[in-house]
């Protein structure tokens, strides 16, 4: 990637495509023709199992107002009793908290490169999968990872919160 093929991409698809480049990601963002605000709209237009799809779930922590991102298969619900055992009270985070402090649209939150850290979790239900699909910054935008990928990028704990 030399850089010129960013130019086209919304602020916060290009905000995800450096992040990926300067962590010698071997993938960058992809665009989709449709819209992939779900696991299954992303699964069926990328031809691969709900499962693969990395979602990001974020709950806003009561005590401080802190975001609390869950990266988990698209294929299981999250426990929210079990994240709040490991990071304190939730709250729901409605569109503008989500855009305020990640600085991406719900249904487009990449897991990593938010405008203001997150406290982040990844849930181990994703190392089923050698290959998973994530949000790339926008509702149109995925990108290629593995689960092992998302550590790394994040800095986040796996933990059990399905």
């Amino acid at each position: 990637m030399c850089g010129a093929e960013l130019h086209p991409l919304s602020d916060s698809v290009q905000r995800v495509a450096r992040a990926l480049r300067d962590a010698d990601h071997p993938h960058a963002p992809q665009m989709l023709d449709d819209a992939a605000r779900t696991a299954q709209q992303a699964a069926d237009a990328l031809g691969v199992a709900v499962g693969q799809i990395a979602k990001s779930i974020i709950f806003r922590r009561k005590s401080d107002d802190v975001a609390v991102l869950v990266v988990t298969s698209g294929d299981k619900r999250v426990d929210e009793k079990k994240v709040e055992a490991l990071v304190g009270k939730l709250g729901r985070a409605d569109a503008a908290f989500v855009k305020a402090t990640t600085g991406f649209s719900i249904g487009g939150v990449s897991p990593f490169a938010h405008l203001v850290p997150s406290v982040t979790l990844i849930d181990r239900e994703l190392f089923r999968f050698d290959e998973v699909w994530a949000a790339a910054g926008h509702p149109h935008a995925v990108v290629r990872l593995r689960p092992a990928d998302l550590e790394r990028l994040t800095g986040a704990p796996v933990a059990d919160v399905v």
